[in-house]
């Protein structure tokens, strides 16, 4: 049976709330702009054959190509079979690929092409009657923020993004979401003066990982931890993204934007979000977002920004065994660029909830490790009936949600070590989602791609989130325009001094993950 705009498909003959029963996309396809970025490459394509490999797309499913190539549908085919081969997390099965690349077609023309954007409508018509897609269509804008208007505008002005009782049709959109609030919102206006907001899907690829869905799971489906999940038992929150590579080959994107307005803005900031918001009322898309918007109109700016931020950039230094470049001996990166490679923010929450609580963001490149995680850390027992040499190795609880790489749970508690004499050490106790479930979680795209040809909006930031979390960031980055470079720090460590004094200056330390 297929729903309203032929989204989803579902068994008449079984029973609607059988969890066995996956969620399979209805009639559709997929056009992807910027075919030949990385990020198609790498994520889109791959998540894509994953999905069909895992029966949950249609079997008439499209994928058209578009770029500025003089590509046949065949040579489009070689690359997408190239990128599947590499990047794929399931095994390569020959006759998913051949049932999936009967849908491949590849439009050439650039963005103000005119007379290619005729052909790319001729195509989705010639989908709709040879595959059955049904007229429904998304249009992945894997493309510089700089095009959307191009891009959107031709869609407009060639009759593609019309809506229709019968079908529909989709934008997806991927960070980052503008630069600042202004151009935030002059985005958002531009591709709302096209598709209605239902049809706007902004991606954060984090909040398709398992993990991060499992904060709300952790949080709302246990009862042990909501009594202390507050200002009485938290003494803070620290929220990390650690990356041991440098820019790599992104610099013409990276330079000028910079990690606060690449991960801090949206990554850390959802994360944030859904570590302090209050228990919705359901798992829908409105009440979700409802709580998380409360939660981010009551962060709280430090008085002084001096001393509750920091930002560096990383220099010449040892990572991975070898010698590696600093930020501004990277190709295409000049030397006076003042970017940061590394930001740490210190914020509060005006919620009775988290009173007194700092959540403490940070982000860099080239650190000592790659790791992603979540630490909520307990204040201290108010009394300790044993002597002062029985804890001195006893730290702060602590439970810390592992994003990335070994996706899972830690709670550090204290135990007392085995012999006769009472002493008590922290000691760890590990959840990890590869040693408990059979099944590998699945890669963020697939995921937020499925819940695109679905029509799911759940885990997709709406506009308002968009403007609250600049409304945060905005002012800090004005700040740091004001002053110097930011500071140096070594390649292969934790960052520049300046962010562990921002602690010391609480009584805290980072967390070495």
């Amino acid at each position: 049976m297929t729903s309203a705009g032929g989204s989803t498909y579902t068994n008449p003959l079984r029973d609607p709330q059988d969890r066995r029963l996956p969620r399979i996309a209805g009639p559709c396809g997929l056009v992807l702009f910027g075919v030949t970025g990385d990020l198609s490459r790498k994520k889109v394509m791959p998540a894509i054959y994953d999905l069909a490999n895992r029966g949950l797309l249609p079997p008439g499913f499209s994928l058209v190509g578009y770029a500025r190539r003089d590509w046949a549908d065949e040579d489009f085919a070689q690359i997408v079979h190239d990128s599947v081969k590499q990047y794929a997390r399931t095994e390569f099965r020959e006759e998913v690929w051949k049932q999936l690349a009967e849908g491949f077609r590849f439009v050439p023309g650039d963005f103000a092409d005119d007379a290619a954007f005729d052909q790319l409508k001729r195509t989705l018509t010639e989908l709709d009657d040879v595959r059955g897609t049904a007229g429904n269509h998304a249009f992945y804008l894997s493309i510089p923020p700089k095009f959307f208007a191009d891009v959107i505008g031709q869609l407009k002005e060639h009759g593609m993004a019309e809506q229709s009782d019968t079908s529909w049709r989709r934008v997806v959109v991927e960070k980052p979401f503008g630069h600042d609030l202004a151009s935030a919102q002059e985005l958002n206006r531009v591709v709302s003066e096209v598709f209605p907001a239902e049809s706007v899907f902004r991606i954060d690829h984090y909040l398709g990982k398992e993990t991060v869905q499992n904060i709300l799971a952790l949080r709302f489906a246990n009862n042990m931890f909501e009594p202390i999940w507050n200002s009485n038992y938290v003494d803070h929150v620290q929220i990390t993204m650690a990356e041991d590579i440098g820019i790599g080959g992104r610099a013409g994107y990276y330079d000028g934007i910079g990690a606060a307005r690449d991960v801090i803005q949206n990554h850390l900031l959802q994360l944030m979000a859904l570590i302090a918001m209050e228990e919705p009322s359901a798992f829908d898309a409105t009440s979700l977002r409802m709580e998380k918007q409360k939660i981010l109109s009551a962060v709280t700016l430090p008085a002084s920004l001096d001393h509750s931020t920091a930002r560096g950039q990383y220099d010449e230094g040892w990572s991975g065994g070898e010698l590696v470049k600093g930020y501004t001996d990277e190709d295409d990166i000049a030397a006076t660029s003042t970017t940061e490679t590394y930001a740490a923010i210190k914020l509060g929450i005006g919620t009775r909830r988290w009173a007194e609580v700092p959540f403490y963001l940070r982000v860099g490149k080239r650190l000592g490790r790659r790791v992603t995680e979540v630490a909520v850390v307990f204040k201290r027992a108010p009394h300790l009936p044993f002597s002062v040499n029985a804890t001195e190795d006893l730290g702060q609880n602590a439970l810390v949600i592992r994003i990335q790489p070994d996706e899972g749970i830690t709670t550090r508690f204290g135990a007392k070590v085995p012999g006769t004499a009472m002493e008590i050490r922290d000691v760890n106790m590990d959840f990890a989602y590869g040693g408990t479930f059979t099944e590998s979680s699945p890669e963020a795209y697939e995921r937020l791609i499925l819940d695109v040809l679905l029509g799911d909006p759940p885990l997709f930031p709406q506009q308002r989130e968009v403007e609250l979390s600049w409304n945060i960031l905005d002012p800090i980055m004005k700040h740091w325009a004001k002053g110097g470079r930011p500071e140096k720090y070594p390649s292969g460590t934790w960052g520049p001094a300046s962010a562990d004094k921002m602690l010391a200056r609480d009584g805290r330390k980072w967390r070495r993950p």
